[in-house]
């Protein structure tokens, strides 16, 4: 991993995040299935980070795998997530992190639609979601973090935090 924009020390993450932001982000853990307040938001805007606020996925690159978790095709900004691999679990994916501050998101599979075939498998507990209205003109193609979407609890869920992201589409979570 490269020199981060944002390093907090694990106990200014804890201060920062809910127990089930951090459990997510910073311990790469995974929410229960169907359980996010992100899986079935139709809602236009844009995905952010949690953590940084740094932009991740736009509403247009959303679908419905059918996994429990909300999938996109694509990030919004390429570089605003880092990919590596993960064998954990005695599986063989691909991690999912955010470039600007390390935090896991999820992962990506070889299964998703469109051209590129790829579905990013991302935990709600790691984002907050901006509606378009709210999103501004301006952020469209930035990775920069929003300061306002920050704040302790915005945007995320009051379920637990259990076990790790699902394979790929249909397979049981793991």
């Amino acid at each position: 991993m490269g020199a981060r924009n944002v390093e907090k020390s694990e106990q200014e993450w804890r201060e920062q995040l809910t127990p089930a932001q951090y459990e997510v982000l910073r311990r790469a853990g995974t929410e229960p299935p169907f359980t996010g307040e992100y899986t079935y938001n139709k809602d236009s805007g844009e995905y952010r980070c949690a953590a940084c606020g740094a932009r991740l996925f736009g509403s247009d690159t959303k679908f419905d795998s059918g996994t429990g978790w909300p999938s996109f095709t694509e990030p919004a900004v390429a570089e605003a997530v880092e990919l590596r691999p993960d064998n954990s679990l005695l599986m063989r994916r691909t991690e999912v992190i955010c470039r600007n501050c390390g935090g896991h998101l999820g992962h990506v599979f070889d299964d998703g639609p469109g051209p590129g075939g790829q579905r990013y498998c991302i935990n709600s507990a790691a984002l907050n979601f901006q509606p378009a209205q709210a999103a501004g003109a301006g952020s469209a193609t930035s990775a920069e973090p929003a300061a306002a979407d920050t704040a302790r609890g915005a945007g995320t869920p009051a379920d637990g935090v259990a076990g790790r992201d699902a394979g790929p589409a249909g397979a049981p979570p793991a």
